[in-house]
């Protein structure tokens, strides 16, 4: 049963990389809520009014998310070759793409907004993660191989 919820990404809603979406979601969540909050404020003339934005931020941090899992499930299928496809090593269970990655998105998002003096450790993590993963380790799964 646990395999399920925490394991592989072919079979489990959460992997290794839920770490990653949420260190993404800081990233993206705060990089959206500045574009939002400078949108309203000065293209839209609305800078003395107070406008509360957090609904168009989690549909801008949601359309980020669903656009990379769009792109992602057609790497995983191996449309830019057979290297990558291995990296990939699979196509994600539909609960882990569809709900729980841009899920991690938004709550990184709901975490940055409250803490946005987090949002520069959680960049550099992010780097390195990505770092790591994507130059060091030979697939995707390899911390779930090894442990």
């Amino acid at each position: 049963m646990f395999e399920f919820i925490w394991g592989i990404k072919t079979i489990a809603m959460m992997d290794v990389w839920t770490i990653e979406h949420l260190l993404s979601g800081l990233s993206v969540g705060h990089a959206v809520k500045i574009r939002n909050r400078k949108t309203f404020k000065k293209k839209m003339g609305l800078e003395k009014h107070h406008i509360v934005t957090r609904h168009f931020d989690v549909i801008g941090v949601l359309f980020i998310a669903y656009l990379w899992e769009a792109i992602e499930h057609y790497l995983e299928t191996g449309l830019a070759g057979d290297t990558v496809e291995y990296w990939f090593q699979g196509v994600e269970m539909w609960a882990n793409r569809i709900i729980f990655d841009p899920l991690m998105l938004v709550i990184g998002y709901l975490i940055v907004k409250k803490y946005p003096k987090i949002v520069i450790p959680a960049r550099i993590a992010s780097l390195v993660w990505l770092i790591v993963h994507v130059f060091i380790f030979p697939h995707s799964m390899y911390l779930h191989d090894i442990f």
